[in-house]
């Protein structure tokens, strides 16, 4: 239950539509339902104005369907992350309308329409195969309902790809970061704009990057103020964090309406 249901029940329950006893039933479950594998909690949008997220690995086939067999009983959209071919192939048998996105391994379930943020979230990465990273706060980013753009292959080994799009980084309220290798971008990123950077080291690299911690120390160690980091490989973090930022400022906004 999301809170426009929840106001939507009380709503009916103070014109007497609904009795308080079917409030009551309809309530039960708000907080959390222990299915026994796992306890879906039924309360996260309403604290934190997002639903839980599936993440996938380390799961079976079975916990997974259990756990989505529940969650749609919700009205609440639904993500799962790091989900291979096969585990899309088992959702779509009860979620006939699941989205399956192949580079970033995400499935979405859309139960409802998300009104679309004004303020926009753009997604950087250093190249080409940092775009699964990439692509995972992307498309995170957009199930949550903010407005997104891309711009993707700009790292500092041809940095005047980066600067030849200044645009997309001035017209951007949140900006993520996501590069291997050094992961110099993040701190170029920083130093070229005015809002908040989140930075996501990904694990691309030979040897010495050391799956991802010489990205990590160098965003970590950014001289560029501003800039903050998640941990190697989590766009999902990233976009969930710069949503939250997105939000406050979409609320910002429409209190000075």
């Amino acid at each position: 239950m999301n809170k426009k249901d929840l106001r939507e029940l009380l709503e009916k329950v103070r014109s007497n539509e609904v009795d308080i006893e079917t409030a009551l039933n309809s309530l039960k479950d708000l907080p959390y339902k222990d299915i026994g594998l796992a306890r879906v909690d039924n309360h996260r949008s309403l604290r934190n104005g997002f639903p839980e997220v599936i993440y996938c690995e380390g799961k079976s086939l079975e916990e997974i369907k259990a756990i989505i067999t529940e969650m749609l009983k919700t009205n609440n959209n639904i993500l799962a992350s790091r989900a291979s071919q096969e585990i899309f192939e088992m959702v779509k048998e009860i979620a006939p309308d699941a989205i399956y996105h192949p580079r970033p391994k995400m499935i979405f379930i859309k139960q409802q329409e998300l009104e679309e943020t004004n303020s926009k979230i753009l997604v950087v990465s250093g190249g080409t195969s940092d775009m699964p990273v990439a692509e995972e706060a992307a498309v995170t980013a957009e199930a949550l309902g903010n407005k997104v753009d891309r711009l993707y292959d700009v790292g500092v080994a041809g940095i005047h790809r980066l600067l030849g799009s200044l645009d997309k980084l001035d017209q951007a309220s949140v900006i993520i970061a996501v590069a291997g290798m050094e992961g110099a971008l993040a701190s170029v990123v920083g130093g070229l704009v005015d809002k908040p950077v989140i930075a996501v080291p990904t694990s691309v690299g030979y040897g010495a990057n050391f799956g991802g911690v010489s990205a990590l120390l160098t965003m970590l160690n950014s001289c560029a103020s501003g800039v903050g980091v998640v941990n190697i490989d989590n766009g999902f973090g990233a976009a969930y964090l710069a949503s939250t930022i997105n939000l406050q400022i979409e609320n910002a906004l429409k209190g000075s309406d």
